[in-house]
């Protein structure tokens, strides 16, 4: 059995993130990216091919980390906004 992908974070923000990518072409494209690295980074740390220098992955994880940051910083507002929608 595979384990589950690490960098799959925001799962349980999907309802937000789809809105998100509907009204914001930039997270679109942003949340893209990360979904990519977030895959391949995944699978590189999985695969029993080719052995991958550990500078590559760590600057992929760094990569994934900035977008992680600036996705949180997106969904963070959204919220914000919707709360202050509600009240």
């Amino acid at each position: 059995m595979k384990s589950q992908n690490k960098y799959r974070k925001f799962q349980l923000q999907q309802q937000n993130i789809e809105a998100l990518e509907k009204e914001n072409t930039r997270f679109k494209r942003v949340y893209s990216e990360y979904e990519n690295m977030s895959d391949e980074l995944w699978n590189l740390e999985n695969s029993n091919d080719t052995p991958i220098p550990d500078d590559f992955i760590n600057a992929m994880m760094v990569q994934t980390s900035y977008l992680e940051e600036e996705i949180e910083d997106w969904l963070i507002q959204f919220n914000q906004n919707k709360n202050e929608i509600k009240s």
